[in-house]
């Protein structure tokens, strides 16, 4: 498969971050690029540690920074280059963002290999909630539908 030198660069990038801020000590190795017109227009890196935040992923910061510089909440249009295959939070939030396609290196199996265990949690969503290693219990729905019946019935909304 011939990739084009683009998508090489790009991909190139996005492992650059990843080498240059896990070197800072910012988190672990993971970078990526969110690219639009064939520019980069948003950059992130894993900063779990450094911002004790874990969601702050290499995907979802790119993302947060793409948002930020001026590209509202959908990506529509954009793709996303990323060192490593995105952990089911960071694959499901490139699907709000309405990101067209992903581009990946390593592999979740490499991650694994490394000490981050993503395939558990691709494992996890897949189960039934019962069957899932985190009790879930569904309280108040009744109070928290009318919120809902509230959010169809607003005429200032901002669709999503």
């Amino acid at each position: 498969m011939d990739i084009p030198e683009q998508q090489k660069e790009f991909m190139r990038r996005a492992i650059a971050v990843s080498r240059e801020k896990m070197n800072a000590n910012a988190g672990g190795p993971f970078g990526a690029v969110i690219v639009k017109g064939g520019k980069i227009i948003g950059e992130g890196w894993n900063r779990v540690t450094s911002s004790n935040d874990p969601t702050a992923h290499a995907e979802i910061t790119a993302i947060r920074a793409a948002c930020e510089a001026g590209n509202g909440f959908s990506l529509e249009g954009c793709d996303i280059y990323t060192s490593c295959e995105p952990c089911p939070m960071c694959l499901a939030a490139i699907y709000w963002a309405r990101i067209n396609r992903i581009y990946y290196a390593n592999t979740r199996k490499d991650a694994a290999a490394i000490g981050f265990d993503d395939d558990f949690l691709y494992r996890e969503v897949a189960l039934p909630l019962e069957k899932r290693s985190k009790e879930t219990r569904r309280l108040l729905s009744g109070e928290a539908w009318t919120v809902f019946e509230e959010w169809e019935k607003k005429s200032d909304k901002i669709k999503y």
